[in-house]
C-alpha cells in the first residue's frame, strides 16, 4: 500500500501528477495531494474537511463503520472497564500505560498543580453572575498565560510537559469555580486527599456550613465520562487546538480556542441541547407526537443526541455509557419525569425501524446529559464537563504536534465574490 500511486492527468494541458497513497497503521488509504497546486495549479474543495486528513497522529484511532474507538491502540471498552481517567490521561500523553511508579509520580504531579493562582479567583469575580460557565472557562484559561508566563517556551519539552499537567490539573478547579460564581458561593479549594473526580465533585458542591459526602456512584460515573470524552481524533475543537498551535501560540491560548470551539451546540454543546429538547417535549405522554415530528422532513424539530458524524454504526462510547446510565439511575433511585422521558425515547429509537434503518442510535451526548442531570449537575455546566475530559486530548494532540516542526495551518478557499471593479467617488454613487 505504501508504494501505490495514482496518476492524475489534466485534460487541458496533459500534465500529469503521481499521487502517492499514504497508509497509516490502520484506517483508510489517503492520497497525498501536496503537489497538486505547485505542479498542476489546482486546489481541492472539501467543505467541512470530510475527506481531508490534516495531520498524522499516533494518539486515537476511529473506524466509524465498524464502531471502533481506541486510545493508543487500546479499545475504549477495555479502558472504560478496567482503567481510570488519570491512567488514560497518562496513556494519551505519553503513549504507554504507566507502571505503578510512573502513575504514582504522575498522580502526584496532577494533584500538586490543582490550585490556581489566587489572582485568578479575583479575576473571575469580574464576570457577570449569570455568565455561561464556558465563557468563563475560555476567558480564564486564555488568561493563564498571564499568570504562568515564566514557562511558556513551546520549544522546550519540559515546559510543554509542565503546561500540559497544569491544564489537566487546573481545568476542574476553574470549571467548579465558574459554577460556584454563578451561585454566589465562594470558590472551594481542591482537596489533595481526594481522587481526580472526587476532588471535582467536592469543589462543585461542598459548602462551608456542613461536610460534603461524596457519592461513590457519582464519582465512578464521572470518571467514566471523563475517559469517554478524553479524545476523539481530529474533531472540530481538537483541529482548532492544532491549528492555533501551528502558529506557535502558547498552550493556554490553544486550549482556550479549543474550549470556544467545543462550546458550539453541534459539538460539545450537544448534551446541553439534549436536555433542552427533553424539556421541550415535557412529558412521556408527548413522546409519540415528537417522534412523528422527527420523522417529518418538513418539520424543523430534530431529535438531539441521536446519530453521529463519524459513526455509521453504534457509537462505542454510547454502548458503554448506556450501561452506566442505567446503573446510575438505579443506584441513585431518582424519580424524575425527564429521565423517564429520556428512557422512553431510547426505547423507541432502538426498536423503531425508522431509526434503525438510518442508524440513528442514541449517542454519547444523549446519555451523558442524562447522567449529568441525575448527578444534579446543572445544564449550563454540561459542556464544561466535556471540556474537563477533553483537555487531556487537546494537550496530547498539542504535545504531539509541538514535538515536530509543523507548517502553519492555512486552508484555501473558492472565491465567489465580485470580480475586479473600479472605485467610484462617494459623491458619484
Amino acid at each position: 500500500m505504501a508504494d501505490r500511486k495514482l496518476i492524475l492527468t489534466d485534460p487541458e494541458t496533459n500534465k500529469q501528477l503521481d499521487l502517492s497513497v499514504v497508509a497509516g497503521s490502520e484506517g483508510d488509504p489517503t492520497l497525498d495531494i501536496a503537489g497538486l497546486y505547485p505542479k498542476l495549479g489546482y486546489f481541492t474543495f472539501d467543505p467541512g474537511y470530510g475527506s481531508t486528513a490534516s495531520c498524522k497522529s499516533d494518539i486515537t484511532f476511529i473506524d466509524g463503520g465498524a464502531g471502533i474507538l481506541r486510545y493508543r491502540g487500546y479499545p475504549i471498552e477495555q479502558l472504560a472497564e478496567q482503567s481510570s481517567f488519570l491512567e488514560c490521561a497518562y496513556l494519551l500523553l505519553y503513549g504507554e500505560l504507566p507502571t505503578q511508579e510512573e502513575f504514582t509520580d504522575f498522580d502526584h504531579d496532577i494533584t500538586y498543580h490543582t490550585m490556581v493562582h489566587e489572582k485568578i479567583n479575583s479575576f473571575m469575580q469580574g464576570f457577570h453572575y449569570d455568565a455561561h460557565p464556558m465563557a468563563i472557562l475560555a476567558g480564564v484559561v486564555g488568561s493563564m498565560a498571564a499568570f504562568y508566563h515564566d514557562k511558556l517556551d513551546v520549544n522546550d519539552p519540559d515546559q510543554r510537559d509542565l503546561a500540559a499537567k497544569r491544564l489537566i490539573a487546573k481545568m476542574p478547579t476553574i470549571a467548579a469555580a465558574a459554577y460556584r460564581h454563578s451561585q454566589g458561593w465562594p470558590s472551594a479549594y481542591p482537596k489533595n486527599s481526594l481522587g481526580y473526580s472526587e476532588r471535582f465533585l467536592n469543589m462543585m458542591f461542598s459548602v462551608p456550613a456542613e461536610p460534603y459526602e461524596i457519592n461513590p456512584v457519582a464519582a465512578k460515573a464521572l470518571d467514566l465520562l471523563f475517559i469517554l470524552h478524553a479524545d476523539h481524533e481530529q474533531n472540530a475543537s481538537t483541529s482548532t487546538v492544532r491549528l492555533v498551535g501551528s502558529t506557535g501560540a502558547n498552550p493556554y491560548a490553544c486550549v482556550a480556542a479549543g474550549i470556544s470551539a467545543l462550546w458550539g451546540p453541534a459539538h460539545g454543546g450537544a448534551n446541553e441541547a439534549v436536555l433542552k429538547m427533553l424539556n421541550e417535549i415535557g412529558t412521556v405522554k408527548r413522546v409519540p407526537e415528537f417522534i412523528q415530528r422527527a420523522k417529518d422532513r418538513d418539520d424543523p424539530f430534530r431529535l438531539m443526541g441521536f446519530g453521529h458524524r463519524v459513526y455509521k454504526n453504534h457509537d462505542p462510547r454510547a454502548t458503554i455509557i448506556r450501561k452506566a446510565c442505567h446503573e446510575v439511575l438505579e443506584d441513585l433511585g431518582q424519580a424524575d419525569e425527564l429521565l423517564d422521558l429520556a428512557m422512553e425515547l431510547e426505547r423507541i429509537a432502538l426498536e423503531d425501524e425508522f431509526f434503525i434503518e438510518r442508524k440513528l442510535y442514541p449517542n454519547v451526548d444523549f446519555y451523558s446529559g442524562i447522567i449529568y442531570k441525575a448527578l444534579n449537575i446543572p445544564t449550563s455546566m454540561f459542556t464544561a464537563m466535556f471540556a474537563i475530559g477533553r483537555t487531556v486530548g487537546w494537550v496530547s494532540q498539542w504535545l504531539e504536534q509541538s514535538a515536530t516542526p509543523t507548517r502553519i495551518g492555512r486552508p484555501r478557499q473558492i472565491y465567489t465574490g465580485a470580480t475586479e471593479r473600479e472605485y467610484v467617488a462617494i459623491e458619484q454613487r
